[in-house]
């Protein structure tokens, strides 16, 4: 992927949340859409097992292309509900040890696919998770002057686990060379770039999974943190995963 030219050598980047936040970044910006609990880590996990993920942002469009891809393994939540006539939850674990990876996941999610699917023409669309922080830093380094790292959060909340996973990007940029764009990037930042990954799990998100019965997929987050050594990028409505290292064996206890 080739870098898109500026009129300086800066380097710069900015921390936001929620869907609607992104039609203030246009095509300049490559987006990192972050989504913990739990859709960048599906797509992170289904991509590096060598699943193809087609991102939906609605149950509309999700019911359109399942019509045209009835081969595919239609997935994911809305509100926490996982949808009549979908095959699997919005989950890494219910993933992880499936044999048909070459069946496309459609995913829909209440928050990470409105990120995905809501950028603009144009522009580079990354989906990251604390599994591939570091790989996910490496490219942004190699190949983009300017970055939005939106955390897709829901009911107006910057979420805890996607506040961390961004503010980890951010310092990890900033060691770079990369200077934040606002205050409130710089506070995300200094609120939670060193804290330590098992407080999600006393956040809101991981309240919920374990009020509806989804506790591994708390345990699987805070048992996978770096690593995946590979980023995953859009390209026509399809992510796919472009391993930096050795692809990992997947194992869940």
């Amino acid at each position: 992927m080739s870098s898109r030219g500026t009129t300086s050598d800066r380097r710069s980047f900015t921390i936001d949340y929620l869907p609607e936040s992104l039609p203030r970044y246009g095509p300049e910006y490559a987006i990192v859409a972050i989504d913990v609990f739990r859709a960048t880590t599906t797509v992170v996990t289904a991509t590096s097992l060598g699943r193809r993920c087609l991102p939906v942002p609605a149950i509309e469009e999700a019911v359109e292309r399942y019509a045209k891809m009835p081969d595919a393994l239609l997935a994911g939540e809305l509100g926490g509900t996982v949808p009549y006539g979908f095959h699997v939850d919005n989950s890494s674990v219910l993933l992880v040890g499936r044999a048909d990876v070459e069946r496309p996941l459609i995913l829909l999610s209440t928050s990470g696919t409105r990120v995905l699917c809501g950028t603009q023409p144009g522009q580079t669309v990354y989906a990251a998770a604390l599994r591939n922080v570091t790989a996910q830093v490496e490219q942004i380094a190699r190949a983009e002057p300017r970055v939005a790292i939106i955390g897709a959060g829901a009911r107006g909340e910057f979420r805890s686990e996607d506040a961390l996973c961004c503010a980890r990007i951010g310092r990890a940029l900033i060691d770079r060379g990369y200077e934040p764009e606002t205050a409130a990037t710089e506070a995300v930042i200094e609120e939670w770039g060193d804290v330590d990954t098992d407080v999600i799990a006393n956040g809101a998100s991981a309240d919920f999974l374990r009020n509806t019965g989804r506790d591994s997929d708390i345990y699987f987050t805070l048992h996978h943190v770096d690593d995946v050594k590979g980023y995953v990028v859009m390209q026509d409505g399809l992510l796919s995963f472009t391993p930096t290292g050795p692809v990992a064996v997947e194992e869940v206890s």
